[in-house]
């Protein structure tokens, strides 16, 4: 029998740095049992080991532990926050821990942004598809609302129905007319159809249509020729 052919593997090490070589408070921030939480704002609670919770507000570095609120130090408080930052456990200030509508996935995302992760996530003036007509629309507001939530007008379908001025019908977008293939929790966009007005018209004056998220699709941009070669 041939032995199988094993990959080497990588050399012995630890992950956390010697300890024996940092101040004491960066040992601490490494080596003691703690806990992180967000509030938001780039403020952190901190669940220590010695059962005590403090506060850091990590943009402006201070914490609400008397080694920092009395002696001005850098505690071991606003450096654990930073290794789980770090570490990619907690989210960076400026941004918050979602689970995505769009996939379900965990991901950090913006503060302002909706809960999206970034392969789900549309930003405005993106071009999509429609994979129902193939027309080609541009997100002007992507949102986490599910589809079976957000309230649309049913379309007038006959001139009748227009003369009379009948009272606008509601639906939601997972129960429009085309949208049944779709799920109905997903996420809404918003679009437009870049050349549905008039061409001295406005883009923001536009008709804003509502779609489920997969129900569009990115369109891949056009790869461009190579330059021609002058001699």
């Amino acid at each position: 029998m041939t032995p199988t052919e094993i990959t080497p593997a990588s050399p012995r090490t630890a992950l956390a740095p010697d300890t024996r070589r940092l101040d004491p408070r960066a040992a601490r921030a490494w080596t003691e049992r703690m806990a992180v939480s967000v509030r938001g704002g780039g403020v952190y609670d901190v669940y220590s080991q010695s059962g005590h919770t403090y506060t850091v507000d990590l943009v402006d570095g201070v914490c609400s532990c008397p080694d920092n609120q009395y002696r001005e130090e850098r505690c071991k408080h606003i450096r654990r926050v930073a290794l789980e930052i770090t570490g990619g456990r907690v989210p960076a200030p400026g941004y918050r821990a979602v689970t995505c509508r769009g996939c379900g996935r965990e991901a950090f995302v913006r503060e302002e942004r909706p809960a999206l992760c970034d392969d789900c996530y549309l930003p405005p003036g993106t071009t999509v598809r429609d994979r129902e007509t193939d027309a080609l629309v541009v997100v002007v507001e992507p949102s986490d609302v599910p589809a079976d939530e957000s309230p649309v007008p049913l379309r007038q379908t006959t001139l009748d129905e227009v003369a009379r001025d009948l009272p606008t019908v509601e639906t939601t977008v997972a129960d429009y007319p085309g949208n049944e293939r779709y799920p109905a929790d997903d996420p809404v966009v918003r679009v437009v159809y870049p050349f549905s007005g008039p061409a001295d018209g406005e883009f923001e004056d536009l008709q804003r249509y509502s779609f489920p998220l997969s129900r569009l699709e990115r369109v891949a941009p056009r790869e461009r020729a190579p330059p021609a070669l002058t001699v």
